[in-house]
């Protein structure tokens, strides 16, 4: 049985809760995740057969619709193993020579664009965030060759919906420590004290 995924965004906490509701009502769907992001959106990703994900799928648009608080979605009917395996799991080390990162305006937007890219590009997905401390952008790590890591990032440009691309770099021969940090994750407040070898350190001063 095919897996298929949804993600639908919405500006209100109350339609988007309401949504859920109706989307478990009328499609044996699973419920993978949902809740709030900043600044006060609210995502539901849901999965499962191609029929049972289309029919929440649009039980979620039409809500959003009707209501004027969708955002964005996206569904998914054959989404690429990395993507669906990035939605839960923690970020890794850049594999590649090259390191990208993609910046986009909402959740579902990016999974688009992951999405073909994958498909087309040979590129690993280090690391996936939706929302959560973006003030509601979506941030994806990406890494492999020079050439590959290029052309995804000009693929985004095609991202089509409603989101819209808001930064995209590209890191050539990345710093052997910055791959290290970006291994545990992009968060600020995640981010530990590093130092390079037989580089400067910076002690904690006593009072």
């Amino acid at each position: 049985m095919s897996k298929s995924l949804a993600l639908l965004e919405y500006s209100s906490v109350a339609v988007g809760i309401l949504a859920v509701d109706r989307m478990l009502k009328n499609s044996p769907v699973a419920l993978l995740r949902c809740g709030t992001v900043q600044p006060g959106r609210y995502l539901a990703l849901v999965g499962g057969s191609v029929g049972a994900t289309e029919e929440a799928h649009a039980e979620g648009t039409a809500t959003g619709k009707e209501t004027g608080a969708l955002l964005d979605e996206v569904l998914l009917a054959d989404p690429h193993a990395s993507l669906a395996l990035a939605l839960v799991s923690d970020s890794s080390e850049p594999a590649g020579e090259t390191v990208g990162v993609l910046e986009i305006s909402t959740s579902a937007a990016l999974l688009r664009i992951l999405d073909e890219v994958l498909k087309a590009v040979p590129i690993a997905l280090t690391e996936l965030r939706l929302g959560d401390d973006l003030g509601g952008k979506a941030v994806a790590v990406i890494s492999g060759d020079l050439h590959d890591v290029q052309e995804a990032v000009e693929r985004t440009s095609a991202c089509g919906g409603a989101g819209e691309v808001l930064g995209a770099s590209i890191l050539s021969n990345a710093d052997p420590l910055l791959r290290q940090v970006l291994g545990e994750g992009s968060r600020f407040a995640g981010c530990r004290n590093w130092a390079l070898e037989n580089g400067e350190t910076f002690e904690k001063l006593e009072g």
